[in-house]
């Protein structure tokens, strides 16, 4: 019959029979795309979406000690529709060229935010959070250069002074007397670090003051990035009181210290990294 029918087709019989071969290695190939994609997916679904392949591999590793090609991951999220609801690289932003250091707390940074050891490179800077009808929130934060851990963080509807004073205040508390000696707080050369007042409480708790280069965003560009993944992952606009939104971000911080896996940290939460870096050292 098989041989009657491939005559009628006007088909060889060796052809049809690679075809048959290779049908079967496409379905179970199918299969397999169907099996890996729903494993994806129980991931992408967890995240809200807001996963990219390299999110989704460290899952897959740390959750179900599964090693699966990010290439593969990226083939099969775009075959099943899965796209990263992430922010996209603004093309047209471009590096400031500042020439002139500030002149009274010069760039001592330089861009060396990981040098290793916990505690030694902090960072900070504000963002804004609108939310609500139309209110906007700023959130201080300063983040560990090596660990990428954040360490003090501080929510208010005011940028008066306060802001940064109460942020340098929640991390003091968090490193309880345990300044490195060449601790470095760095931040850009906005109003808030370069009044005479919020300095002095830097040098009178132990830390060098560093800040970016006037207009040159890169020079905290870690920082920045933070506030990117952050913005990106964490549903914050529909909050309608600063209670709300406090208590957004405060569990935010907490997942993303303890929890978020991070590629540049050998795939290990910024917490396991900084018990990483202390057993080695």
């Amino acid at each position: 019959m098989t041989r009657y029918l491939c005559k009628l087709a006007c088909v060889s019989l060796s052809g049809y029979y690679r075809w048959q071969v290779a049908e079967e290695a496409r379905q179970l190939r199918e299969k397999a795309d169907e099996r890996d994609a729903f494993l994806i997916k129980k991931h992408y679904d967890a995240l809200n979406g807001k996963a990219g392949a390299l999110v989704v591999k460290m899952w897959l590793e740390r959750e179900n000690g599964i090693i699966m090609n990010h290439k593969k991951i990226r083939r099969l999220m775009r075959k099943y529709k899965l796209v990263a609801t992430i922010r996209q690289a603004n093309p047209y932003r471009k590096m400031a060229k500042a020439t002139q250091e500030h002149q009274t707390c010069p760039n001592l940074l330089k861009r060396q935010f990981d040098q290793g050891e916990p505690e030694k490179v902090l960072l900070t800077d504000i963002t804004y959070m609108h939310y609500g009808n139309g209110q906007c929130a700023y959130l201080s934060v300063v983040k560990d250069g090596a660990t990428r851990q954040i360490l003090a963080h501080y929510l208010s509807s005011s940028l008066a002074m306060p802001i940064v004073e109460r942020t340098l205040e929640k991390l003091l508390e968090r490193l309880d007397g345990n300044i490195h000696p060449e601790a470095l707080l760095h931040s850009d050369q906005g109003m808030h670090y370069t009044h005479p007042r919020f300095r002095l409480l830097v040098r009178e708790a132990g830390f060098t003051q560093s800040m970016s280069r006037k207009g040159n965003c890169w020079d905290n560009a870690a920082m920045e990035s933070f506030f990117g993944h952050m913005k990106d992952d964490l549903e914050y606009k529909t909050c309608m009181t600063l209670l709300e939104l406090r208590t957004k971000v405060d569990d935010y911080i907490a997942y993303y210290n303890s929890e978020r896996y991070q590629w540049t940290l050998k795939k290990m939460t910024p917490d396991e990294f900084r018990s990483h870096l202390l057993i080695a050292s």
